[in-house]
């Protein structure tokens, strides 16, 4: 046992502990920031780094490492310990160094896990699922503020859980989003191992199979959620193998495993009965009575009434009422409660066709969700699949399909999928690199299939970076096209001009 293994809290000596940071992205940063504050000598090893963390690391005294000029190993001759980027491949050169040295590696989540008593210990609750992750979390810990708790909603959705750890007045309680990438991370056993209050895997889908190396890879990581989960294990009833995953859990004996879906539910299960979100799980007498959570009319205002919305909400409801909140805070919770944008946002109703946003759907599964709500879809698909396969998607939802428009670089699995499984539905592919460009003409070979009582439906199942910043950047350039083409169709009613062709191409 090294000096390393023994560090298990806040209060522990961590001084001049040599720690080497892999990445200054924010989970990055933040490990760098927790370990100065501790007293660590810390090195950061970053490929880019951005002027004003460059600054700051210069007033903690943290060194940097610029992988894209100096030689990284040796950044790692002399550490005890390394914190990896939760987006560093297992092959990465930078820790198949340290595993040759035999350094331990951890991510930010056991660190952050580690000291989690700098204040006082928050219980955790953790989130995962190919889809559904991001609003799931917010609303669990929205439903527990209703409560009357201190909640902070961290991890994968944007705040590092190491910002919350430190936070001077603490909290009751961390719902904590995870990444596959950082399960993958996540300690089986020994003082980094996490021993959270309840877990949810939402759902299962093949995604990031390029990363893990396979799809069995992958569901192992999303299956680490529920290791040492105490009250409860959350399941999707209509997802086999987030069941599968429950029963060969190593969870505490006492643990219950609970369901959500759309149906009926049974004991120890949430679900839906005549339009009533119930609770069958957290009562006395399940078996034959059930508890009124809210109904579907709650869910419209917050633009939660999809089918893959409402799986989210009786997710959140069941990790929130095994934490001990009421109904009526639940209630309360989803009555006011607002979705993020990207995420199925009506961007504009113009003459009957609606213009959605759910650029967020970066993968196959997510495109169903938001596919599934609606019945008649000019669908606009494309980008990075990173292995997904698109062609299941456009054979169950071909009936659907008025029209569909392909974008991005790697058009080709669309292509492949309509000509083999739609071959009689318009497909119309986006062709140029101009970035600027690929939205604008997109909403126009859109709007050309568009009739009143169609939704015209960006749901790419697809990463963004090959051509946008990241899923935000795209659907931003997406609702500014939008409203483009409405006001030039105003102007053309009005007898005004069109617009300029810049000479980029639709092929048809």
């Amino acid at each position: 046992m090294t000096r390393v293994d023994d560090l298990a809290s806040w209060h522990h000596d961590w001084s001049g502990l040599r720690v080497a940071v892999l990445g200054l992205g924010v989970t990055g940063f933040a490990a760098v920031d927790t370990l100065a504050e501790l007293g660590a000598a810390v090195t950061a090893v970053a490929e880019r780094v951005d002027d004003e963390r460059r600054t700051i690391l210069g007033v903690l005294d943290v060194p940097i490492v610029d992988a894209g000029r100096d030689e990284v190993p040796q950044a790692l001759a002399d550490a005890e310990l390394v914190i990896a980027s939760p987006g560093l491949r297992p092959d990465h050169p930078w820790l198949v160094a340290a595993a040759d040295r035999g350094i331990p590696v951890w991510g930010d989540i056991e660190l952050a896990w580690r000291v989690r008593d700098k204040v006082r210990a928050a219980e955790w609750i953790l989130i995962t699922g190919t889809n559904g992750k991001t609003t799931t979390t917010q609303l669990t810990a929205h439903m527990l503020r209703a409560a009357g708790l201190r909640v902070a909603p961290v991890g994968n959705i944007g705040t590092p859980v190491l910002d919350a750890v430190r936070d001077p007045q603490g909290f009751d309680v961390l719902v904590v989003e995870l990444s596959s990438f950082q399960l993958h991370a996540m300690a089986d056993d020994g003082p980094g191992a996490l021993w959270p209050h309840s877990a949810a895997c939402l759902n299962i889908d093949d995604d990031h199979i390029d990363w893990h190396g396979s799809a069995a890879a992958y569901r192992a990581a999303k299956a680490k959620v529920y290791r040492n989960a105490r009250i409860a294990a959350v399941y999707g009833i209509d997802d086999p193998a987030t069941q599968r995953m429950v029963e060969e859990a190593e969870v505490v004996e006492g643990c219950r495993a609970i369901g959500f879906g759309l149906g009926v539910p049974g004991p120890s299960d949430l679900g839906l009965v005549d339009g009533i979100l119930v609770d069958r799980a957290f009562l006395d007498d399940r078996h034959r009575q059930a508890l009124e959570l809210g109904s579907l009319d709650d869910l419209e205002p917050g633009g939660l009434r999809s089918p893959h919305m409402t799986r989210n909400v009786l997710a959140a409801a069941a990790l929130a009422r095994a934490f001990g909140a009421e109904p009526a805070h639940v209630r309360d919770a989803i009555r006011s409660f607002r979705l993020d944008r990207h995420r199925t946002e009506l961007i504009a109703d113009v003459g009957g066709v609606r213009w959605v946003d759910d650029s967020k759907a970066t993968n196959p599964h997510a495109a169903e969700g938001s596919l599934s709500a609606f019945e008649r879809v000019v669908w606009i698909v494309g980008g990075l699949f990173k292995g997904a396969d698109v062609a299941p998607l456009v054979e169950r939802h071909a009936r659907r399909i008025v029209a569909a428009v392909a974008i991005g670089v790697e058009r080709g699995p669309v292509r492949e999928a309509f000509a083999r499984h739609a071959p009689g539905i318009p497909l119309v592919e986006v062709d140029t690199a101009d970035t600027g460009a690929v939205m604008r003409l997109a909403v126009e070979a859109a709007a050309a299939h568009a009739a009143p009582g169609t939704t015209v439906l960006l749901a790419p199942a697809a990463a963004s970076m090959d051509q946008f910043e990241d899923y935000a950047a795209r659907g931003d350039r997406f609702a500014e096209a939008v409203r483009a083409q409405r006001d030039r169709a105003e102007r053309d009613r009005e007898g005004g001009a069109h617009g300029d062709d810049d000479g980029s191409r639709l092929d048809h």
